[in-house]
């Protein structure tokens, strides 16, 4: 069975006759005449009752007439659809998130469904290194990562910076401090995670002591940040960095302030090349969200 079989059928139904038919679909009767045939052999009913002077839906015929125009409908609908995907106005936009400060995701999500209502956004949080493996695979169109300067075979293109912060202990002199400076953190032993925990991080910090000719002195390692925030209020004197997720804590005899540099740069991470238009669509909403702030 063919579309276009469907289509004569519902033509010849609709026009009672097959010559109006044929001018309807700009054919000529014959060819009309023979799809209907070749539609009645294979469905084995007869669809119309036909005379010298009248042509008439079967039974068979008016039962099979609203089906045959939901299978039409539906094909349209496919197409419309298969437009839309093309454009970018529709289908599924695979990503790989990270938690974000503030509502920077609900704004981007927000902001591209206003662009483009019918796409759907999947959002799988996956490791690092899973989320870059997925993106070059093709397993995700796209992934947003934190403080990477750069990544084999794909484009970071920058999305959004967040400032850093400090934890200290709440009684220590630098305390009273608006803004911190590495060079003022020097004497203090930082708590950072391993490098193999979360490696662009660690390097970022690592390079911008070494871009302000400061030696750290590496206290004990940060392990969560709850943990860490105790360690820092209760212990010996040390400080962490951190970046926001969820909003600045407040953490009794912790003192929490800007750190005036480096700043902390989320990217896409996307393959090399013209982007689809789904992530055009993207694009657009990750500009208009950084730009509102």
């Amino acid at each position: 069975m063919e579309l276009r079989q469907l289509q004569y059928f519902v033509a010849v139904a609709e026009e009672s006759g097959f010559s109006r038919a044929a001018e309807r679909l700009h054919i000529v009767q014959s060819a009309v005449s023979q799809q209907i045939r070749r539609l009645e052999r294979e469905l084995g009913v007869t669809l119309f009752d036909r005379s010298t002077r009248h042509v008439r839906l079967s039974a068979a015929g008016e039962r099979l007439l609203p089906e045959a125009r939901a299978v039409l409908a539906a094909a349209d609908r496919a197409v419309r659809v298969a437009a839309d995907v093309r454009s970018g106005d529709d289908g599924v936009l695979r990503l790989g998130a990270v938690n974000a400060p503030g509502d920077r995701i609900y704004r981007m999500l927000s902001e591209l469904a206003a662009v483009a209502p019918q796409l759907q956004v999947r959002l799988r949080r996956l490791g690092l290194a899973d989320r870059l493996a997925a993106v070059r695979s093709g397993e995700l169109d796209a992934a947003l990562v934190r403080a990477m300067p750069a990544a084999p075979e794909l484009e970071l293109l920058p999305a959004w910076t967040d400032p850093l912060y400090v934890a200290l202990p709440a009684d220590h002199r630098l305390a009273a401090e608006p803004t911190m400076r590495l060079e003022q953190l020097a004497d203090l032993p930082v708590r950072l995670a391993p490098r193999e925990n979360n490696p662009p991080f660690h390097d970022l910090i690592m390079d911008a002591f070494r871009a302000v000719g400061v030696e750290p002195r590496l206290g004990p390692p940060f392990t969560d940040f709850q943990e860490t925030l105790v360690s820092i209020a209760a212990g010996p004197p040390s400080w962490t960095v951190f970046y926001e997720v969820s909003g600045l804590p407040t953490f009794p005899m912790v003192a929490l302030r800007p750190l005036a540099g480096p700043a902390l740069v989320t990217s896409l991470a996307i393959k090399p090349g013209p982007p689809s238009p789904h992530l055009r669509h993207l694009l657009h909403a990750l500009a208009v969200t950084s730009t509102d702030g």
